[in-house]
């Protein structure tokens, strides 16, 4: 026991020796080191701000995750994604949204699924222009019969806004066709080249409707035809077909993070017995909506399946600015079934523009480019993105001496000054936006 004791009191003795010798030192280098850290930390939490706020704006932006790395190149590409807004994200949400769909063609080419890339990511503009006509037969054809070429009828500069487009709609009222026998007691029956569809590709159009009271001008033969030449030519078309399932199918567009339905339907002629015969379950035909409950029913799946509809409707009486009770009673009831945006066509002048629950609706664009008469016309230009509607603008032309020009100056504001006295309850700008 007397040995323990002893190491144990040496011990405690070492102990208090090491203690009286190194605590002031430990004591001071420990201080010092303290300050150091201290130091280093608030240096580092006065420029951490600065070096990291643009990276965490961007994972807040695009909702996801990113990792810290060494050096200043991948900050500098995390603050050029910053830069770009959310475009990015725009981008990244397409592959998420509809990836599934892009990735199977068979499903995108059953269900008329398309696809752009948007000139603005985030954005889609559309633009929608009336009545067109490629007949040779007709003095509209007339600049354009000898040289083939399209921009002397519709001038370079109108051109040049349907093609800046996501994308160009219009109203193809004629078949493509040389088959085909003319609709017997017709005033007018149209029918064009199949060649001359070549003319919509250099326009810059995407899409057009069938859904008139002239496609079928010469028959089921020539309808089918013209089916054919649009599907050949790269056009895709709404409001005909086959049969009646093909005739009220939409046609959709899937662009950037967006998917836009468009819906078209005739009302024209408003006959038991009509002459342009509606598609049946055998028979090829254009979609008719004097009786509107399956263009009801068409809207009403459309927005189940897309972000954005759009109505494109041939209805109202020719040559007369007024509405019609037709046109009165269904625009309503398109836009309860679930239509984002109401395009009219058929009266061959201009109509008002209105708005219904916040919907926009132009009763009638009237002719583009479709006959010798000299006729105000205009195209809209209308930009969407996830939250709606973001610009509607009205642009005044002038079908005059076979050629459709964009009006400027004096002439431009005398339809816009127009416009202005048929249309209740929306405002339009000098430029043509309209405002709601």
């Amino acid at each position: 026991m007397a040995k323990k004791r002893s190491r144990k009191i040496k011990k405690k003795k070492r102990i208090r020796f090491h203690r009286s010798f190194f605590l002031p030192f430990l004591v001071t280098l420990t201080a010092a080191v303290a300050l150091g850290v201290l130091a280093l930390a608030a240096h580092q939490w006065i420029m951490e701000p600065v070096k990291k706020q643009p990276a965490d704006i961007v994972r807040s932006s695009q909702g996801i995750e990113t990792h810290e790395t060494e050096g200043a190149e991948p900050a500098e590409k995390e603050d050029a994604a910053g830069d770009e807004g959310e475009s990015a994200g725009v981008e990244q949400g397409t592959v998420s949204r509809y990836q599934e769909e892009l990735d199977d063609p068979a499903y995108m080419e059953e269900n008329n699924i398309y696809t752009v890339e948007p000139a603005e990511p985030g954005r889609v503009t559309m633009t929608f222009a009336g009545d067109i006509l490629f007949d040779t037969n007709y003095a509209i054809m007339g600049t354009v019969r000898g040289s083939g070429d399209i921009s002397q009828g519709i001038m370079p500069e109108v051109i040049e806004r349907m093609q800046a487009a996501d994308i160009m709609a219009l109203n193809n009222e004629f078949a493509y066709s040389n088959r085909g026998t003319p609709t017997a007691d017709k005033q007018f029956t149209f029918r064009a080249r199949p060649e001359t569809a070549a003319y919509l590709t250099d326009l810059g159009v995407d899409i057009v409707s069938l859904a008139n009271n002239h496609a079928y001008d010469y028959g089921p033969t020539a309808l089918e035809d013209t089916l054919d030449t649009l599907r050949e030519t790269g056009i895709p078309y709404v409001g005909a077909g086959r049969n009646i399932d093909e005739a009220r199918k939409p046609v959709y567009y899937i662009v950037g993070d967006l998917k836009i339905a468009f819906v078209s339907a005739t009302q024209i002629e408003r006959l038991d017995t009509p002459d342009t015969k509606e598609a049946t379950e055998t028979s090829p035909g254009v979609f008719r909506c004097w009786n509107g409950a399956r263009l009801m029913e068409t809207i009403r799946e459309a927005a189940q399946n897309s972000d954005f509809v759009v109505a494109y409707i041939h209805w109202g009486t020719e040559n007369q600015a007024e509405l019609d009770w037709a046109q009165l009673k269904q625009a309503p009831e398109l836009i309860a079934a679930g239509a984002n945006l109401v395009i009219g066509d058929h009266p061959h002048c201009l109509q008002p523009i209105g708005v219904i629950q916040g919907v926009p609706v132009i009763y009638s664009l009237g002719n583009f480019w479709f006959n010798s008469k000299t006729l105000d016309t205009g195209m809209v230009e209308v930009t969407i993105d996830e939250t709606g509607i973001v610009s509607y603008q009205f642009i005044p032309c002038l079908q005059s001496g076979c050629k459709t020009t964009l009006l400027q100056g004096a002439e431009k504001e005398r339809v816009l000054s127009y416009m202005r006295s048929i249309s209740e309850g929306v405002r339009i700008d000098e430029d043509g936006f309209v405002s709601w």
